[in-house]
C-alpha cells in the first residue's frame, strides 16, 4: 500500500468519523435542549428529575444515531469492504456465542477491562476537580460558579476542534499499526506514514495550543467582559481563564500523544499505564487540594496542568521508544522555528500593551482597538507559521487533497 493510500485511508477515516460524530453529538444536543426546555416550562415540578430525563434522552438519540448508521453501512458490501471493517452485520456488535462455543472471547476481555481501568482513572484526571468541589467544600458556591463558566468556555475549543482530531486519527493508527509488535517488526512503509503523520499533528497542536495560550491572555478579560459582564471580568475570572489557556496548550498535545500511545500500547503496556494512572490519580487529587487551598480556584487548573505535563511526558517517552529502532523521529514536530517563537514573543508583548491601554472600562472604540490589535498580530503570526512551517502546510495541503480523492485511489 503506498503512502498516499495510507493518506487517504486516514481521511477517509478521519472523515467519515469526525462527520458522523458532529451529526450525532449536535442532534442529541439539540434534542436535549429542546426536552429540558419543555419540561422546565410544562412540568417545573419535577426539578432536577428534568436534566436527567433530558440525559437519558440524549444518550437514547446518541446512540440510535450510530446503530442507524452503522446498520445502514454494513448493509452495503461496498461500504464493508472499503472500510475493512471487523463486523458484517450489526447482530455481530451484540453478545453471541464463539465457535468455540465460548460465550467470552478472554483475549478481547482482558483488553476491553484494562481500557475500562484505564477509562475510570481518566475520568477522576479529567473530573477530579469537581469531586474536590462536591465532598470537600474547598470553594464556596460562588467561586464554583465562576470556575464552572470559565471551565466550559475555555474547553470549547478542546471538546469542539482537539476531541474529533484525536478520536480520528485514533482510528487511523489503530488500523495502520499493530499492537503486539514495535516498530521495527512493522512495515517500515506504514511506520514512515504514521511518524509523518504524528510529528505533522504535534506540530499543528504546538502551534495551535501556543496561539490561543498567547492571544488568551491578552483577551480572557476582553472575553469574560462580553459574555458576563463586570461581574466575571474583575473578580478571579480572568486569571482562571488565563490559566486556562495554558491548560488547553497542554490539553492539545496531550491529546496527539495519547492518541498514537493508546492505538500502539499492547495489553501488557496498558496495564502498565493503568498503574501509572493510578499513582496519578492519587498525587492529582492530593495536589488539587492543597493547591486550591493555598491559591482557591487557579489551583484546580495549575493541578490539571501538572497532570497533563505527566501524561504528555509518560506518551513522549512512549513514542520516543517506539521509533527508537527506526530512522524515523516524530517528536521533531515539538521544535518550532525561533523566527516564529520570536513572532509568538512579539505578538504576545504588544498585546498585552494593548491591553494594558485599551481593555476594558473604556467604551466599545477601545475594545475594537483592542480587537484590531489583536487580529494583526495573529494574522502577521500566522503569515510567520505559513513561511517557516513549509512541511506542515504541505502535510495540510496533502490531507485536503486526499480528502477529496474518489473512493478508488489508483
Amino acid at each position: 500500500m503506498g503512502s498516499r493510500e495510507v493518506l487517504g485511508q486516514a481521511a477517509r477515516l478521519a472523515s467519515a468519523g469526525l462527520l458522523l460524530q458532529v451529526i450525532a453529538e449536535s442532534l442529541s444536543i439539540i434534542l436535549r435542549s429542546v426536552i429540558t426546555a419543555l419540561l422546565v416550562l410544562w412540568l417545573p415540578h419535577l426539578g432536577l428529575y428534568i436534566f436527567s430525563l433530558a440525559q437519558l434522552f440524549y444518550a437514547a438519540v446518541l446512540v440510535l444515531c450510530y446503530v442507524l448508521y452503522f446498520t445502514k453501512l454494513l448493509s452495503s458490501p461496498e461500504s464493508v469492504k472499503q472500510y475493512t471493517l471487523p463486523v458484517s452485520r450489526i447482530a455481530d456488535l451484540l453478545p453471541s456465542v464463539t465457535g468455540s462455543r465460548a460465550f467470552i472471547n478472554w483475549k478481547e476481555a482482558k483488553l476491553t477491562w484494562s481500557f475500562f481501568k484505564q477509562s475510570f482513572l481518566k475520568q477522576i484526571l479529567t473530573e477530579g476537580e469537581r469531586y474536590m468541589m462536591t465532598f470537600f467544600n474547598v470553594l464556596n458556591f460562588g467561586d464554583q460558579g465562576v470556575y464552572d463558566i470559565v471551565n466550559n468556555l475555555g474547553s470549547l475549543v478542546a471538546r469542539l476542534v482537539f476531541q474529533p482530531i484525536e478520536e480520528s486519527f485514533y482510528l487511523f493508527f489503530a488500523k495502520v499499526l499493530e499492537r503486539e509488535k514495535d516498530a521495527t517488526l512493522q512495515k517500515q512503509e506504514d511506520i514512515a506514514v504514521t511518524a509523518a503523520v504524528v510529528e505533522s499533528l504535534l506540530k499543528l497542536a504546538l502551534l495551535a495550543g501556543l496561539t490561543i495560550t498567547v492571544f488568551g491572555f491578552a483577551y480572557s478579560q476582553l472575553a469574560l467582559d462580553i459574555y458576563g459582564g463586570t461581574m466575571l471580568s474583575s473578580g478571579s475570572g480572568p486569571i482562571l481563564l488565563r490559566s486556562y489557556c495554558l491548560y488547553v496548550f497542554l490539553l492539545a498535545i496531550n491529546g496527539i500523544t495519547e492518541c498514537f500511545t493508546f492505538a500502539a500500547m499492547s495489553k501488557e503496556e496498558v496495564d502498565r499505564y493503568n498503574f501509572t494512572m493510578l499513582a496519578l490519580s492519587s498525587s492529582f487529587l492530593v495536589l488539587s487540594y492543597l493547591l486550591t487551598r493555598w491559591c482557591g480556584s487557579v489551583g484546580f487548573i495549575l493541578a490539571n496542568c501538572f497532570n497533563m505535563g505527566i501524561r504528555i511526558t509518560q506518551s513522549l517517552c512512549f513514542i520516543h521508544r517506539y521509533y527508537q529502532g527506526s530512522p524515523h523521529r516524530p517528536l521533531a514536530g515539538l521544535r518550532l522555528s525561533p523566527v516564529l517563537l520570536g513572532m509568538f514573543a512579539v505578538s504576545g508583548g504588544i498585546t498585552y500593551v494593548s491591553e494594558v491601554f485599551f481593555c476594558c472600562d473604556q467604551g466599545w472604540p477601545a475594545r475594537l482597538a483592542h480587537i484590531a490589535v489583536g487580529a494583526c498580530c495573529l494574522g502577521m503570526t500566522l503569515g510567520t507559521a505559513f513561511l517557516t512551517e513549509t512541511k506542515l502546510i504541505h502535510f495540510l495541503k496533502t490531507q485536503l487533497g486526499v480528502f477529496r480523492l474518489p473512493d478508488k485511489t489508483t
